[in-house]
């Protein structure tokens, strides 16, 4: 049931709004876990700053391997895009120097991709630190965070 439920909502790409040129991306990794707190799960994820859209997400480990898969699923007109993160050294290792800044907290830079990893950790209680609430399985974990970017998407086409 839960497989049909998935296969019925859009795919992330699918709820974008269209790209300008003078897009800028953020970036950042926030962990959760499945069963216990040793099986951590990090949620990779690129925002959108002018339409403050997820255009991309990826569950991994924290290594360069899932960084490169968020960057597959970045769609071709956000790579074009100047993008900034963290220091997190897997960015460097994947994202293009002409258009990517690794930079720190006090820019500002990436506060929109902040303020939007504390709203889901408000809205799903899977990603609050101390909980008792939290995935079994990974194919539950990656359908409600696909979900809730799904949604979270769809609410700000306007």
């Amino acid at each position: 049931m839960a497989k049909k439920k998935d296969e019925s909502n859009p795919a992330v790409k699918e709820t974008l709004l269209p790209a300008q040129p003078t897009d800028e991306i953020e970036l950042d990794e926030m962990w959760s876990f499945v069963l216990k707190k040793s099986e951590k799960r990090w949620l990779w994820t690129a925002l959108c700053r002018r339409t403050r859209q997820i255009v991309a997400h990826v569950i991994g480990d924290r290594g360069v391997k899932t960084c490169r898969k968020l960057w597959k699923l970045i769609p071709d007109e956000y790579k074009v895009c100047c993008s900034y993160s963290d220091f997190w050294d897997a960015y460097e290792k994947v994202f293009p120097k002409e258009t990517h800044r690794s930079v720190g907290k006090e820019t500002g830079l990436t506060s929109h991709m902040e303020r939007w990893n504390n709203t889901l950790r408000q809205s799903n209680a899977r990603y609050v630190r101390k909980t008792l609430s939290f995935s079994k399985n990974d194919f539950y974990h990656t359908l409600v965070t696909r979900l809730y970017v799904v949604r979270y998407n769809l609410s700000l086409v306007t």
